[in-house]
C-alpha cells in the first residue's frame, strides 16, 4: 500500500517553499494574538509551536506541496541559523543558575537513556514472539537494523550510522529503520510540545518542584528587560555580527578539528566514539561553547538588542524545516515496524515517567532529558524553548552528552535483543 502522491513536490524552488513556511509561521502568530475566542479554544489544544511543526508536514503530505527530500532548507538552517540561535540564546545564559537546577535535569537524562536502551528488546520481543507476522524481516536482521535506531535516540545520526557499521545493516533495511525513526520520534516531539504548553498543570498534579527553574527564568528574564533597548540599524548590525561571525567562528573549528578526527578514525572507532567523527557534532558543541564563553563578557549585552527573541524566530524557522521533512504516509506504507517503534518509545516513556513521579521532576526535565536523547541537538533546544526561550542552553548541553553516550547506549541495547534472537 503506498499513500505517497509522487516523487517531485509541486513547488521546488528554495525561495518559495521558505516563502511558504514563512506564511506559514506568520499565520499562526498573527491567529495566537487574537482575541478571538474560537482561535482561543483552537491554540488551547494546538499550541502555536506544534502547528509550526505539523502544518509544514502537512505541505509535504497530503498535500505534496514541497518536499524535506528534496529541499535543501532543513540542511541549511539547520547549519547556520541553528548555530547563531545558540550563540544567541546562549548569550544571557546564568550559569548559576543551572548548575542550580540541581540532580534531577541529569537524573532524567540518563532515565531517558535507560528508557531506550531497555525499551528496544521488550519492543523486539513483542515484534517477534506476539506479532511475528507482522514484521516480514527475519529477527537476526531485525535486531540489527533496530540498533541503527537505538543509536539515534540515545545520541544522533553519527551514532545511527555507527551502528549500521558495526552490524553491517543492509541498505534497504537501514532506510526503512529511518522511517520508523524520523516518524515516532517526530510524533513523540509534537507531544512534548503540547506538554510544554500545559507544564503547570502536569507539575501540580505530580507536585514537581519548579522553584528553581522559575528562578533561573526570573533572573535570565529580568537581566534581558534592563538592558532592553529599542535597536537601530548599528545594533542590529551589531547582534547580527556577533551571531554568524560566531557561526563562521564554529564552523572553522569544526572545519580544522574533523582532519584530526579523521586522522583518528580508527581509534575513535574502537572506543566507540564515532559521534566525534561528524563536522554537525563539533558546530553545535562550538557554536554553544562560543555562546556560553560571551555569557561572562561584556557582548552579553547585545541580549538588549534582542539576541534571544532573534535566537528564537530562528529556532521556530528549524522548526518548520523539522515539520516539512515529515511525511505522515510512511506511517501507512510500515505499519509493523511502525508498531515497533510505538512500543519501543511507549516504554521510553512509562519509565520516564515512573521515575519522573518518584523524585518529583518537574515535567520541564522529563521533555528536555527526553528530547536530548531521541532528537539530539537540532531538537533539543526547540523544546526546551517552548518551556521558555530562556532555558534553551539546558536542551544543547544534554544533547551534547547524549552524542558522547549514544554508541555506547545502542551497543547495549543491541546485545540484549541480539542475546534474545
Amino acid at each position: 500500500m503506498n499513500f505517497s502522491l509522487g516523487a517531485n513536490p509541486i513547488f521546488t524552488n528554495e525561495a518559495v517553499v521558505l516563502g511558504l513556511l514563512m506564511l506559514v509561521l506568520s499565520f499562526i502568530f498573527y491567529t495566537s494574538s487574537l482575541e478571538n475566542k474560537i482561535w482561543k479554544k483552537i491554540y488551547v489544544f494546538l499550541p502555536p509551536l506544534l502547528l509550526c511543526y505539523f502544518i509544514p508536514a502537512l505541505l509535504n503530505w497530503p498535500l505534496n506541496l514541497v518536499s524535506g527530500d528534496v529541499s535543501l532548507l532543513y540542511k541549511t538552517s539547520s547549519r547556520y541559523l541553528l548555530p547563531a540561535s545558540l550563540i544567541f540564546l546562549c548569550l544571557n545564559v546564568d550559569m548559576k543558575g543551572l548548575i542550580g537546577l540541581g540532580s534531577k535535569a541529569i537524573i532524567m537524562f540518563f532515565t531517558a537513556t535507560v528508557g531506550v536502551i531497555l525499551g528496544g528488546p521488550i519492543a523486539f520481543y513483542f515484534a517477534t514472539n506476539l506479532f511475528p507476522n507482522i514484521i516480514q524481516t527475519n529477527p537476526e536482521e531485525l535486531w540489527k537494523g533496530m540498533s541503527t535506531i537505538a543509536g539515534s535516540w540515545i545520541g544522533g545520526s553519527a551514532n545511527q550510522t555507527a551502528m549500521k557499521e558495526i552490524y553491517n545493516v543492509p541498505e534497504d533495511l537501514f532506510g526503512t529503520m529511518l522511517i520508523v525513526d524520523v516518524i515516532v520520534a517526530n510524533i513523540w516531539m509534537g507531544i512534548l510540545l503540547y506538554g510544554a504548553s500545559i507544564t503547570n498543570r502536569i507539575d501540580k498534579w505530580t507536585g514537581a518542584d519548579t522553584s528553581a527553574i522559575e528562578s533561573l527564568k526570573k533572573r535570565m528574564n529580568t537581566f534581558s528587560s534592563g538592558i532592553e533597548k529599542n535597536p537601530g540599524t548599528k545594533e542590529l548590525i551589531i547582534l547580527m555580527t556577533v551571531g554568524f561571525a560566531g557561526v563562521g567562528l564554529s564552523h572553522l573549528l569544526a572545519d580544522l578539528t574533523m582532519p584530526l578526527m579523521e586522522t583518528n578514525k580508527l581509534w575513535l572507532s574502537q572506543y566507540r566514539l564515532t559521534a566525534l567523527n561528524s563536522d554537525f557534532f563539533w558546530i553545535v558543541f562550538y557554536a554553544t561553547t562560543i555562546g556560553l564563553l560571551m555569557s561572562f563578557t561584556k557582548i552579553r549585552s547585545v541580549e538588549g538588542y534582542g539576541a534571544s527573541k532573534w535566537g528564537s524566530v530562528f529556532i521556530y524557522i528549524l522548526v518548520a524545516t523539522i515539520g516539512m521533512k515529515m511525511n505522515l504516509s510512511e506511517v501507512f506504507n510500515n505499519l509493523g515496524l511502525f508498531l515497533i517503534g510505538l512500543i519501543w518509545m511507549l516504554t521510553h516513556i512509562v519509565i520516564l515517567l515512573v521515575v519522573a513521579y518518584l523524585i518529583k521532576a518537574p515535567f520541564f526535565f522529563v521533555a528536555v532529558g527526553s528530547q536530548a536523547n531521541i532528537g539530539g541537538a537540532a531538537s533539543a533546544p526547540i523544546v526546551a524553548s517552548a518551556f521558555s526561550p530562556t532555558l534553551a542552553p539546558v536542551g544543547v548541553i544534554l544533547a551534547v552528552l547524549g552524542y558522547a553516550l549514544g554508541t555506547y547506549g545502542a551497543i547495549i541495547c543491541a546485545q540484549i535483543m541480539g542475546g534474545m534472537n
